[in-house]
Parts: structure tokens; C-alpha cells; sequence
């Protein structure tokens, strides 16, 4: 199926490895030109040369911290006003809520709310002038269903879930749309970060633990990044236009509701 992206741009936040890269590829396979993220420069212009080599697409990097301003500030300068923005930050750390510090709280938040939210401000106007724009923020499962040793990112996950409930409507008559991924067990570097902890408890290899994991779920399995950058890439489409201010679970069915 063409998506209608070809000639697109993308900026694609954290992009590195894990569901950003799988985001950032999926684009790129449908012609789209993307400005990739991630902190670590080594790695980043290695995966930017992997997803030339694979789609033969325009990929340029912007090395950095993109919760820090100086991070924002270098992808924006590489593309001003793309198309299309993935919003996408690794997790603030487990534990017990009565260990959080205030600190913890304030990274937590910027990273998983008020980043987002800044880079939206930075990109929003230029789409509705364009006519054309489509954000995906990457949250989690657990902003539906709150795992309680992760409570820093359920709160700030949750804030941006509440911030683009109401934004999304507001600029979808101007053909920009807003939505939200949220991600259950997928094999990516995380989740074996993860599972280390469990595997190594229950003394067991972390391969096996991540097969438990997903012999748990509905699919017998956890999920594939590639699943996951397609989905996001539907959600950018020329087709998705109608698909306003939803949280779309990719959880192999994990979340037990009859509602969704």
C-alpha cells in the first residue's frame, strides 16, 4: 500500500536503535527524507547509513540530548518544518515512589512531557500553513494500564496524553493530526534491560525470560519492532487524516478491555 509520504520529511526523535529506529526505517521505505536522533553520534550515523543503504532515502543526523534545548535546537536546524514529528524519549528509571526525588520527578517530566510538547510548539504552525502534518508520540502501555514500579513515567506519559487530547482536536481541521503509540513487550535493547533483572533471579538466561514474557501475552510472543514502525508509519499517512487524538495499543491484545 503507498502511504502518500514519498517527498514527505521527518524528524524522528531517538532513532538510534529500539522503536525509533524501527519509526525512522519505516518512513524512509516510503520515500520520506528524515532527520534521525539519538545521543550516541557513533551509533546514530551508523544506523543513518544502515537505512540509506536499505531505502535508499535521504537521512541526515542531529547528535544529542533531545530533552535538553541544544538537542531540539540541532534537529530543528536541519529541518525547520518537517511533515511529520516522532516524539519519542527512553523511560525514566523503576522503583518504589517513595524513593523518587524531586529531581527525578522534574527529569522525568521533561523528558517524557514537556520535550514533547516543545518540540509540537516548534513544528505545529508551519504544518497548519502547509496543511499537512502528522505527530506521533511514542508513550507506553502503561498510560492505559499503570505498571506501579514505573509511576515517573506513567505521571509524565500520562500528562502528554492529556495535553494532546485536547491539542489534536483543536488543529485537525487544518489536515494536522496528532496520536499516540503505545508500546507493550517489544524485542528491542530496553526490554532486555528490562528482563535482566527478572533473568538473573530466576537464573535463567535473558533470552528465556523474554520468551516467558511473551508466552504471557495473547500472542505467545512479545513484539517486533518492525510491527511497530509500521504501524507508525500508517499513522503519518496520507489516509490517517481522520484518526484524531487516539492511544492505539500495540500490546499483542496485553491490555484486556472490550473498549480498547
Amino acid at each position: 500500500m503507498d502511504l502518500g509520504l514519498s517527498g514527505k520529511t521527518a524528524i524522528v526523535c531517538a532513532a538510534s536503535k529500539g522503536l525509533g529506529r524501527a519509526c525512522a526505517l519505516a518512513l524512509a521505505r516510503e520515500g520520506v527524507s528524515i532527520v534521525i536522533t539519538g545521543r550516541g553520534a557513533e551509533t546514530l550515523e551508523a544506523t543513518a547509513a544502515e537505512i540509506r543503504a536499505l531505502t535508499g532515502a535521504s537521512v541526515r543526523t542531529a547528535a544529542g540530548d533531545i530533552t535538553t534545548e541544544a538537542g531540539r535546537a540541532a534537529a530543528l536546524a536541519l529541518l525547520p518544518e518537517p511533515d511529520i514529528l516522532i516524539n519519542n524519549a527512553g523511560g525514566p528509571p523503576p522503583g518504589d515512589f517513595r524513593d523518587f526525588t524531586d529531581q527525578m520527578w522534574h527529569d522525568a517530566l521533561n523528558a517524557n512531557m514537556l520535550t514533547p510538547i516543545a518540540l509540537i510548539k516548534a513544528v505545529i504552525d508551519p504544518m497548519i500553513a502547509k496543511k499537512f502534518g502528522r505527530i506521533v508520540n511514542i508513550t507506553s502501555g502503561s498510560v492505559k494500564s499503570p505498571i506501579p514500579s514505573i509511576g515517573l513515567s506513567n505521571g509524565a506519559r500520562a500528562g502528554l496524553t492529556g495535553v494532546v487530547a485536547g491539542l489534536a482536536r483543536q488543529v485537525a481541521r487544518h489536515n494536522v493530526v496528532i496520536n499516540n503509540l503505545l508500546p507493550g513487550p517489544f524485542n528491542t535493547d530496553r526490554l532486555r534491560i528490562t528482563e535482566a533483572k527478572a533473568a538473573a533471579a530466576a537464573g535463567v538466561t535473558v533470552e528465556e525470560a523474554i520468551a516467558k514474557r511473551g508466552a504471557q501475552n495473547p500472542t505467545g510472543r512479545v513484539g517486533d519492532p518492525e510491527e511497530f514502525g509500521a504501524a507508525c508509519a500508517f499513522l503519518c499517512s496520507a489516509y490517517s487524516g481522520f484518526i484524531v487524538g487516539q492511544n492505539l495499543m500495540l500490546d499483542g491484545g496485553a491490555f484486556n478491555s472490550t473498549m480498547g
